[in-house]
């Protein structure tokens, strides 16, 4: 058994949440990243994960906990939960990116953010044998409709292969970060919130470095090459939508149901339309702010709702 104990549902509610919301703001410190360093998606992926475990592991050290090796995982199930979501982070970044550089920005993050809860859903369905309830199913039905009203943008849809090739990937994306909401929502002796994030964000970058340096006209090492503005960007992308919002969200899965670990994620293409409307002018129209508040009505509906209880009648048993 662990000795790290669950986070109580409301303090899990409001981590998930937090990590939504942080994970947003590093959509648009990642492209003003990629646009003023001269690099690809996939060096800010690599940046990203490298940085933000680095983060965590300073943030471990300021709190006491880097004693040496003590910190290192001593279990074989504690490797074996660190290689699980540094894999799983380094599928969910590479396979994004892949569906973005095939498709568009709106096709691959509405395909793949809005695949997450559908996942999430549908595994724990088959594990606990339980139908998913009205409400839940209504909240997910309703959070991709307000992803696809957010972000659609019937222009940017390519067609034949490559529009198949991208949603592929974008899917796989999808079910990369499903499995790694339902891979850590049971907590592992000596590994806490902060060390998953540490190590599994450290493993997930180091899996993306070949790729980022065999990509056409790619140079990983540019970063360091660029002024002081670019690199206040990369460390906050590491710092605070990396290290502090997977570390928010590992501590959240503790406490709340997967599936409303998955709909909290849908806060991140939430944020994100709302700082770009505000801070760059880009217009939403009035189907975008309707999928917004969509958006924002899934994720109430899924966060209100108790993470568990003797009467749970939101669930039927799945026939047979």
């Amino acid at each position: 058994m662990s000795s790290i104990p669950a986070a109580r549902p409301r303090a899990a509610s409001l981590s998930l949440i937090t990590a939504g919301v942080l994970w947003g703001t590093g959509g648009l410190a990642g492209a003003v990243l990629s646009d003023r360093a001269g690099v690809s998606s996939s060096a800010v992926a690599v940046y990203r994960l490298l940085l933000g475990g680095a983060f965590a592991l300073l943030l471990l050290a300021c709190t006491g906990r880097l004693r040496a090796l003590r910190t290192l995982p001593r279990t074989g199930e504690a490797a074996r939960r660190l290689l699980a979501a540094g894999a799983l982070l380094a599928v969910f970044q590479a396979c994004y990116f892949g569906a973005v550089a095939l498709t568009s920005v709106s096709v691959a993050t509405m395909t793949t953010i809005g695949s997450v809860p559908v996942f999430v859903a549908v595994a724990v369905a088959i594990v606990d044998r339980r139908l998913p309830g009205t409400v839940t199913t209504m909240a997910i039905a309703c959070a991709v409709l307000g992803l696809g009203l957010l972000t659609w943008s019937p222009g940017d849809v390519t067609g034949g292969g490559q529009l198949v090739g991208g949603v592929a990937c974008a899917l796989t994306s999808g079910a990369g970060f499903a499995a790694l909401t339902l891979v850590n929502r049971r907590p592992v002796a000596g590994l806490d919130p902060l060390r998953t994030t540490a190590f599994g964000c450290l493993v997930g970058g180091a899996l993306l470095v070949p790729l980022a340096v065999w990509m056409p006209g790619e140079v990983v090492g540019r970063l360091f090459e660029a002024g002081p503005d670019v690199l206040a960007t990369a460390l906050y992308l590491g710092a605070v939508p990396t290290a502090l919002a997977y570390a928010a969200y590992f501590h959240g899965l503790g406490g709340s149901r997967p599936v409303v670990a998955a709909l909290a994620a849908l806060l991140e293409p939430l944020t994100a339309a709302v700082l770009a409307a505000v801070l760059l002018g880009d217009d939403l129209g009035v189907v975008g702010w309707c999928g917004a508040a969509l958006l924002v009505a899934a994720v109430a509906v899924g966060s209100l709702r108790p993470a568990t209880g003797a009467r749970d009648v939101d669930r039927e048993p799945v026939p047979g």
